[in-house]
């Protein structure tokens, strides 16, 4: 046989070669005609080109409008059942467009299918139409083309837009994500502090620097005479006095004209609501934030299911073409290799129960104690300040003893606090926010130390107003009085010069200086600290290493860590103060804003270049719901020293926009008593009445308490619906595992069988055949009991299942 298939093989390939041999003679024939003939065309060539290019043109344009119209044609000969089919294969093609990353396919498989299904879209989408219909389906399929397009574009324009993506991605790709939260937070704390800036600049500095009186024109606007000389010295302006003292940054400088300008602009109106509205503004996004964080930590649950290995093979992204971004990413994987590595060793770590609690306990009393003696530091240098600032020659540090003090405490107290929190032996994450919890509480402790030491000169400089506005009241009285007994004429006011008139000390704009300069001297303290502690100890080591007794990297000093703890305390204090200090003082808000942006640049070169990752990189929580606790609890303990001040103490009666009322409050009621119909006042008190206000507040409290137990609810039934998941998942795995063992039972079954029954099987006959076959063989009275047997049946493959009538016709006659 083969013998016969290699001769008829010789014959076809003897035949081919004949048929070749005489195509190319009759090539070789026309080649000569050709030569022959082409002298002749060679004449006729140039009269016929314009001619045929013509033609061309008129078939490409002939050509383009049958393909163009051959699919419209198509679709109106179509009946309206094959055009309701089109519409579904079309509506098909889009959803596999749209899920072809899903599927589990080589990338030229997807390619080829994806190309398909869109030239299919293209070539009936717009042809399903009839008439003014089909146009109308085409404009709008490719106006909704265009808008997906624009929607992409603009996402991606927004991204792009976002500030300082790029370097903190960059810090996050080498420090993890702990230390990229902080930087995250600092964007958010700048952009909610730009809000509050533009807010008070718009609506009160610049509209009393615009229509409001000049420099110069009343007392609260001009410098004593007994500061003149002194007033543009560095060292007083240093310590915001003299013409620092007298400017927009502060509340004294402010008139209380009810109107100002030829807008009629309420300026004292003005001041208080803005004072207000900086506070509900930051309430509003605070709690906003915390929502919004709560739901895209609910949204995105973390699988604790192969975590290795989805980071192992889905991490890298193949996008990538800028060899800087690779190394970054490269290193946010490694990175994040680490976290997982921490978090799985805490998880499987076995502990002395009893050790670790005495240390605990240990731990806390030791941090309780400096907690105590921060305080009664503070509050006895601020009492010291106070008899400083009775005396005539006082030197610089006694004048900025406090700022001095606190700036240290602030500095200091930390570390001490971070290597006493070592005995604990906690979780990089849990041992963080016990960090943040106490450096809270020491800021916290020195702050309202501060405050109530403050309060305390507070009233004293309120009974110095007293006796001066009584002195002021009756000179002008006597002067009044002698002027009238004189002379006939109409009394005249003291021809007094507003630099020479007295004045009281202005409690507000004392308060505001102490909080102007407690920012100030936190800024220099920090960049001071970052430039000693982290840029020159980063040099040392780096240089000295060489030539020193021993490894500077690897021992004492060693390179600096960021300090998470410290930083973001740092920054939700300082805030605090700024909540604070922004009502007696409106161009402190613009000093944060000047902070925060050179912060940003200052701490992220600073990070990059002399700080090294932690030992423990651990991975943040997802949201920065705790960053926005601390926040909001500080928001609220800013607000109630505001709150007292506006709602109990008077106002000084020669400065700022309040002056000449009993409370800063009443510009309301004067406001509404000028300003509103009477019945608005009635209704306003009416509203105001405790009758009605206690019950509202109980109402929302039990509104409180009711969503606060819907939403546990709902987390619970995610819990329990989570578990299902897992359960069903899990029951689907052994699902699996019991086929493959029935399946390897059932192979086994088969090797046991005569070679005829085997290659029945193979053949898949009918049941019948195979019963002739393979019942008569005696293996089937040798098989398993019935129950075994009968459990195998229904997990048979799909290639042996007809063997279960077999079986079952067996053992059931």
């Amino acid at each position: 046989m083969r013998k016969k298939d290699d001769d008829e093989d010789d014959d076809d390939d003897d035949d081919e070669e004949e048929e070749t041999g005489n195509n190319r003679r009759n090539v070789n024939r026309n080649r000569g005609k050709n030569v022959g003939n082409r002298g002749q065309k060679d004449t006729k060539k140039t009269g016929k080109k314009n001619e045929q290019k013509k033609e061309a043109q008129k078939k490409k344009k002939s050509s383009s409008d049958s393909q163009s119209s051959s699919s419209s044609s198509d679709a109106e000969s179509l009946n309206e059942e094959e055009v309701a089919k089109l519409l579904e294969n079309v509506e098909e093609k889009k959803k596999l467009i749209s899920t072809i990353r899903n599927k589990p396919w080589r990338m030229k498989k997807r390619l080829t299918v994806l190309r398909d299904a869109q030239k299919f879209v293209e070539k009936f989408e717009g042809a399903l139409g009839k008439g003014k219909g089909k146009k109308f389906y085409a404009y709008k399929v490719m106006m909704l083309k265009k808008w997906i397009k624009f929607k992409r574009d603009f996402e991606n324009f927004k991204t792009a837009c976002i500030p300082w993506e790029m370097k903190i991605k960059e810090v996050e790709s080498h420090f993890g994500s702990s230390v990229a939260s902080y930087f995250i937070f600092l964007r958010w704390m700048y952009g909610v502090n730009l809000v509050l800036f533009g807010l008070i600049f718009g609506l009160v500095v610049i509209p009393e620097i615009l229509m409001g009186l000049p420099y110069g024109s009343l007392p609260r606007k001009t410098v004593p005479r007994n500061e003149e000389n002194t007033a543009m010295d560095f060292s007083v302006l240093w310590d915001f006095e003299g013409f620092a003292e007298y400017s927009v940054l502060f509340y004294g400088y402010y008139n209380n004209q009810r109107t100002i300008g030829w807008l009629k602009f309420r300026l004292p109106l003005s001041y208080f609501m803005v004072g207000v509205g900086v506070f509900g503004y930051s309430l509003m996004v605070v709690i906003r934030t915390m929502a919004g964080n709560a739901n895209e930590n609910t949204s995105d649950g973390d699988d604790g299911n192969f975590n290795f290995s989805f980071k192992m093979f889905t991490s890298w992204d193949y996008l990538i073409g800028n060899p800087e971004t690779a190394d970054n990413k490269f290193a946010s994987i490694t990175t994040s290799f680490k976290e997982s590595i921490v978090d799985e060793e805490e998880s499987n770590k076995d502990e002395n129960i009893h050790l670790t609690r005495f240390l605990r306990v240990l731990a806390n009393v030791m941090i309780t104690c400096c907690l105590c003696g921060s305080g009664y530091l503070i509050y006895f240098v601020v009492k010291r300040s106070q008899t400083f600032s009775k005396m005539q020659n006082v030197g610089w540090y006694e004048r900025n003893e406090v700022e001095i003090v606190m700036s240290l405490l602030g500095m200091f107290c930390p570390p001490l606090f971070e290597t006493i929190a070592n005995l604990e032996d906690y979780h990089p994450r849990v041992a963080l926010k016990w960090q943040l919890g106490r450096i809270f509480a020491l800021f916290l402790g020195n702050l309202y130390t501060f405050l109530l030491a403050l309060m305390d000169d507070v009233n004293e400089k309120l009974a110095q107003e007293d006796a001066i506005k009584n002195i002021t009241y009756w000179t002008l009285y006597n002067h009044y009085n002698s002027s009238t007994f004189l002379n006939d004429t109409d009394a005249t006011p003291p021809p007094l010069h507003p630099a020479d008139v007295p004045r009281g000390p202005c409690w507000e704009t004392n308060v505001g200086v102490e909080f102007v300069r407690l920012t100030v001297s936190d800024i220099l303290v920090t960049y001071v600290t970052i430039l000693v502690g982290d840029f020159l100890r980063a040099c040392f080591v780096r240089f000295m290493n060489y030539c020193w007794c021993w490894d500077l990297e690897a021992g004492f000093p060693s390179y600096a860590e960021f300090d998470i703890s410290g930083n973001v305390l740092g920054l939700i204090f300082n805030q605090g103060m700024i909540w604070m200090g922004s009502f007696y003082a409106p161009g402190l808000i613009g000093i944060n804003v000047l902070r925060l942006l050179t912060s940003m640049y200052f701490q992220c070169w600073a990070v990059m270049s002399s700080n090294v990752p932690h030992e423990r990189v651990f991975k943040a929580s997802k949201s920065n719901n705790f960053y926005m606790g601390l926040l909001l609890l500080i928001l609220f303990l800013s607000l109630l020293p505001v709150a007292y001040t506006i709602m109990s103490l008077p106002p000084s009666f020669d400065c700022g926009p309040f002056s000449g009322k009993k409370r800063m409050f009443d510009v309301i009621q004067e406001t509404m008593q000028n300003d509103f119909p009477p019945f608005v006042g009635k209704i306003i008190s009416s509203i105001a009445n405790p009758g009605l206000i206690i019950p509202a507040i109980l109402l929302m409290v039990l509104a409180i308490y009711y969503l606060n137990a819907v939403s546990k609810a709902y987390q619970q039934a995610n819990i329990d619906l989570k578990k299902k998941m897992q359960m069903q998942r899990e029951e689907e795995k052994n699902k699996r595992n019991n086929n493959t063992q029935a399946n390897s039972v059932m192979r086994d079954l088969e090797e046991l069988l005569p070679p005829s029954a085997r290659n029945a099987l193979k053949l898949q006959s009918t049941p019948n055949a195979c019963l002739t076959t393979i019942l008569p063989h005696p293996l089937y009275r040798d098989l398993q009991p019935k129950k075994t047997l009968l459990t195998a049946v229904p997990l048979l493959p799909a290639r042996t299942s007809h063997l279960a009538p077999l079986v079952k016709s067996r053992w059931h006659p």
